[in-house]
């Protein structure tokens, strides 16, 4: 069983997470709290497996309730964001104070999607709260100042390359994942690398700037029809799907499709290494990081089997082993490795 405590300054929202949450039989709601002060507190007394933590409240917003329970009393928190720009920023620095994931607290698709919304819900919790506290070990590793590293890599190119682009895709607990790997590639890295997130379209850009802040190379949010750029590492916009394809049959460029495809998820993993796999047969290098699900499988072994490589991140280090487990046991991952190992790994494939 599954105990959550509930955060959030509005009844409504308590009341409706309640509701998702208490659907399923293996998840206790074990208390509820209007602010930052009343959540510490109950922490403390109620002992809840996971806590569910809004942003903005009264009294003790969400950030400094989380400060304080990394410090005194770590447990898995999922934050509730706000779909802006600005709550974006704020929810990507919940992250890096610790926060295992977020959700988005879009009250206008509460009673469209509600199904959508209360079966990821659900998966969240009970996924995140089996792993505990993963992501202590991950805030540890992202404190080792990954750039003074970026820069004490040098790469030697010698004769013609096999790996012609590096792929990487990732769902929850992806943006942690994501800045243990990025801020470690070197500013010369020989090769483009293109990321597609599961995040929504607000958040895909202050993402990238802000792993642009943190890396050696450069970082930005994908535009429609701009080349690949070997050094630049391109993240897909949260408003659709982005594929590479070839212009004029020379150069490769990015391509964004925002109509509704037959993918699940927005921005698709698979729809991003199927047209990898097509474009750099042979050449390319899939990587599949944490996440819920199996979105990445069908690509990655159209990567394997027209002769790429593939790594997927080890369940010791996910968030959540979704995604690289559905590789590692469809038996395509050439290594299955720790995250603080995957950027050396790519490093050395390139």
């Amino acid at each position: 069983m599954v105990r959550v405590l509930i955060v959030d300054d509005s009844a409504f929202m308590r009341n409706a997470l309640t509701k998702m949450l208490s659907s399923d039989p293996e998840i206790k709601i074990v208390g509820t709290a209007k602010d930052g002060i009343e959540a510490i507190e109950k922490i403390g007394s109620l002992k809840p497996d996971i806590v569910t933590m809004d942003i903005e409240m009264p009294k003790m917003d969400g950030l400094t309730a989380l400060k304080q329970i990394m410090e005194k009393n770590p447990l898995p928190v999922i934050m509730v964001s706000s779909m802006t720009t600005e709550g974006a920023k704020i929810t990507l620095e919940a992250l890096d104070l610790g926060a295992a994931d977020f959700i988005p607290k879009n009250l206008s698709e509460l009673s469209v999607n509600i199904i959508k919304i209360r079966d990821i819900l659900i998966e969240k919790v009970k996924q995140i709260s089996k792993k505990g506290l993963v992501q202590r070990r991950l805030r540890a590793a992202s404190e080792r100042k990954p750039l003074e590293l970026a820069k004490n890599i040098s790469i030697n190119i010698t004769g013609a390359r096999r790996i012609g682009i590096i792929s990487i895709g990732t769902s929850t607990g992806g943006p942690k994942a994501l800045q243990e790997v990025i801020p470690r590639f070197p500013k010369e890295l020989p090769v483009p690398v293109v990321i597609a997130q599961h995040m929504p379209p607000a958040f895909t850009k202050p993402f990238a700037d802000r792993l642009n802040q943190l890396s050696a190379l450069r970082v930005k949010e994908a535009e429609e029809g701009e080349p690949l750029t070997p050094g630049v590492a391109f993240i897909a916009p949260g408003r659709g799907n982005m594929r590479v394809i070839r212009k004029r049959g020379i150069e490769t460029v990015v391509s964004i499709t925002e109509h509704h495809e037959e993918f699940q998820y927005v921005p698709s993993v698979d729809a991003l290494m199927l047209s990898v796999a097509e474009y750099f047969p042979g050449r390319a290098l899939g990587v599949i990081l944490t996440g819920m699900g199996n979105d990445g499988l069908r690509g990655l072994t159209a990567i394997k089997r027209t002769g790429g490589r593939v790594f997927a991140q080890n369940e010791e280090s996910c968030i959540v082993y979704g995604m690289p487990k559905a590789v590692v046991d469809a038996g395509i991952a050439d290594k299955v490795l720790p995250i603080e190992e995957i950027a050396w790994e790519i490093i050395n494939a390139v």
